[in-house]
């Protein structure tokens, strides 16, 4: 199941609490917290929408960016077996395992259904 949603290329988490019988979510990818909420799922949709509208608003009010930076740079925790693989897979193809790591996120991040596949059916 996808708890994901997207307006104008901002995302959010949606989920349900059963206590308060609302759907409520979060947008995702900014430096601020902005949250909505609904008694249904068209209710959730059209508040995520607003939430969107408002907050891109008042960052340009503000004259402040809406979207989060990222630096383009963070760890990532391999086994050592994997990390040998990789390295030697990068000299193999005389790139740098920086180059060779980033050649593999761009390719999962454009091929995601694919990914997607090759996780389900390796669990």
């Amino acid at each position: 199941m996808n708890d994901i949603i997207k307006h104008k290329n901002y995302y959010a988490t949606v989920h349900f609490s059963t206590e308060d019988e609302v759907f409520y979510g979060k947008i995702l990818g900014i430096n601020d917290l902005v949250t909505f909420e609904g008694s249904s799922v068209k209710e959730l949709k059209s508040a995520f929408k607003e939430a969107v509208e408002d907050y891109l608003e008042t960052c340009k009010d503000a004259d402040k960016e809406p979207e989060k930076t990222y630096k383009g740079s963070f760890n990532v925790r391999v086994s050592p077996h994997l990390h040998r693989e990789a390295a030697f897979v990068a000299l193999q193809k005389n790139i740098t395992l920086n180059d060779f790591v980033q050649g593999a996120i761009d390719y999962a991040v454009h091929h995601t259904d694919e990914i997607a596949k090759n996780f389900a059916s390796s669990r």
